[in-house]
């Protein structure tokens, strides 16, 4: 007669909250340094607002937006949710450890999906979609955030995948 064996609880759990904690820590780093060091990042909203450094194609330099007023309250707003999406995933992290020891990870995957979320959005929708095509982003030398929007959008898409996979539900069982 074989011997039954204990099904060996998978990594994923861990990797969930490894890699949540990991999107985390960046997005409160990026708030942190936005607040601490305001100046810095307040230039690079403004010229890629004021299309300064395109090509200045008049096809589609209407598209300008060159008060300084909207300018920085669009930056205080890009803070403002990278602050929000960083405490979220910060709980997130949280619940999936709290959770790794009572195998419940429904809230942990909740808490996950609206930060990752939140900074899918902020990435794709805000500074590839708006940023890199709207205001031309794209056509600048100096002010162009596509590549490292881009891999903060790939890596919290794939973490968002992770944390979504069956598997986890298999493990609050």
């Amino acid at each position: 007669m074989a011997e039954k064996q204990t099904p060996r609880p998978s990594l994923l759990p861990l990797a969930s909250t490894l890699l949540v904690g990991t999107v985390a820590l960046y997005m409160a780093l990026v708030a942190f340094s936005n607040i601490t060091d305001f100046g810095t990042n307040q230039q690079f909203v403004r010229h890629v607002f004021a299309m300064d450094t395109t090509f200045k194609d008049e096809d589609l330099m209407w598209r300008a937006i060159e008060s300084k007023g909207i300018q920085d309250a669009a930056y205080v707003l890009i803070i403002i949710w990278e602050t929000v999406s960083a405490l979220i995933l910060i709980a997130a992290t949280y619940f999936w450890a709290r959770a790794l020891r009572h195998r419940a990870f429904h809230t942990a995957r909740r808490y996950s999906t609206l930060g990752l979320l939140m900074v899918l959005l902020l990435f794709g929708a805000g500074f590839i979609a708006i940023g890199g095509e709207w205001f031309v982003m794209w056509q600048s030398g100096d002010w162009n955030g596509l590549d490292a929007a881009l891999r903060v959008f790939l890596l919290s898409g794939v973490v968002l995948l992770v944390t979504s996979l069956p598997a986890n539900d298999r493990e609050a069982g």
